[in-house]
């Protein structure tokens, strides 16, 4: 809880403050602006302490580390490319269906690492599976990226295409 919840609730009172304090612009145009690039480099920070304290027992139990990396590379895949072939049947925009597909395939390794070497130790190999997740979800990812800039060329994805079926609100709104 201690985790999330005091960054969250950093974020929140902050937040509320500075959109007081310099209003709503100034917050997205000065605020944002400056703090998105310290948000980058405190999860590379995150990844790369998670990473060290599991280096160890990454290189001494590679056995385990194949039979946790081959169930997330097919996870991985299949939920991206479900979700890329359900946004693409409903005519998404790329735009959108790269944010769907990523955001559906990726997961929150950062607490499942948290929560299992407060459950059952740093060493532990419930921890060292949790480390594994990202080592794998990162590389597979990226590769991933390289399949949507080549299916936006390949498949004539674009915004000359999409119409006014791509857009996911008037889709919603046809629903409603």
């Amino acid at each position: 809880m201690l985790i999330l919840g005091i960054p969250l609730a950093a974020a929140a009172i902050t937040r509320l403050v500075l959109i007081r304090a310099i209003g709503p612009q100034n917050y997205k145009r000065r605020f944002i602006d400056w703090i998105a690039p310290l948000s980058l480099i405190g999860l590379l920070f995150t990844i790369i302490i998670l990473f060290a304290s599991q280096g160890r027992n990454v290189v001494n139990q590679i056995i385990l580390v194949v039979r946790v990396s081959a169930p997330l590379i097919v996870y991985f895949a299949i939920i991206f490319l479900t979700t890329l072939y359900v946004c693409r049947r409903l005519h998404f925009e790329y735009e959108f269906a790269c944010v769907q597909s990523f955001t559906a395939a990726s997961n929150n390794f950062e607490l499942a690492i948290a929560v299992a070497i407060a459950t059952f130790g740093a060493n532990s190999n419930q921890a060292l599976a949790a480390t594994v997740g990202p080592l794998i979800e990162v590389p597979v990812l990226l590769a991933l990226v390289y399949l949507m800039r080549l299916l936006k060329k390949r498949w004539h994805w674009g915004k000359a295409n999409a119409g006014e079926k791509g857009n996911p609100s008037t889709i919603i709104q046809g629903a409603a």
